[in-house]
């Protein structure tokens, strides 16, 4: 889980008040912004295929998966060395291939909910970023590191029950795969991701340089990608739908 591990690296490093890029916040939220739209598109190429060719969006979705998550490692290596020419078109790639793989998730709240599912996902999730650019930039030194240090190990509580929920679900789907197990995990994420949000604007300028922006930028995207996922589930599980892998 890509976000996990960037997210507790960005607490890791952010043990100090002191403001190493007071500038970052700023020089990244537009290239977040950018990455949504992107993902948009991903999500939008996705459905159509689906609509047009469903045989062949299982195969492209298991290629783009597995190199997503390689290409994850490489943009935010070449991120954080500063080398923002050279990571902004691969971070681009990585959000328009994320929306691709998410485009599965999005169909299946169609069926379940309707379209209404969606806007409600993405309301709340800008919601929250709008609520949290505000607060989480004010955090004091005390609350920000406290929370942090909550949303951190709660990140990895959600991995080790997620992990439950995949090796359950082999044995068990009834169980796991749906009804009340996905609708605590899902509770537990979107809640665990609003924490997120708001940590993000404390961590930020304590972890990247003004020129590691990009880096920031994925660190953040991600964020919002997992909040606009876990809001999907639970209204999903709301809805007695089952979490469709």
């Amino acid at each position: 889980m890509p976000a996990s591990s960037n997210f507790q690296e960005a607490i890791r490093q952010a043990q100090s008040s002191a403001l190493v890029g007071p500038n970052v916040v700023n020089k990244a939220l537009p290239y977040v912004g950018g990455g949504m739209v992107l993902t948009a598109a991903g999500v939008l190429g996705g459905l159509a295929l689906m609509a047009s060719n469903a045989a062949l969006f299982m195969p492209l979705f298991w290629v783009a998966l597995i190199g997503n998550f390689i290409l994850f490692f490489v943009a935010q290596n070449v991120a954080a060395k500063g080398d923002n020419a050279t990571a902004l078109p691969l971070l681009s790639a990585y959000s328009l291939i994320t929306g691709f793989t998410l485009s599965g998730i999005v169909a299946y709240a169609l069926s379940v909910a309707g379209v209404g599912a969606i806007g409600t996902a993405a309301l709340a999730t800008g919601i929250t970023f709008v609520v949290a650019s505000v607060t989480g930039r004010r955090m004091s030194d005390n609350v920000g590191q406290a929370l942090g240090s909550v949303v951190g190990l709660g990140i990895l509580g959600l991995v080790i029950a997620m992990l439950v929920q995949i090796v359950g679900g082999i044995f068990a789907p009834q169980m796991f795969l749906g009804g009340t197990f996905e609708l605590l995990i899902a509770g537990f994420g979107t809640v665990l991701f609003v924490g997120a949000a708001f940590v993000d604007f404390y961590t930020m300028p304590r972890t990247y340089r003004d020129d590691q922006y990009l880096s920031g930028a994925l660190g953040m995207y991600l964020t919002y990608i997992n909040l606009f996922i876990f809001i999907l589930r639970l209204i999903i599980a709301l809805n007695g739908g089952g979490r469709r892998e």
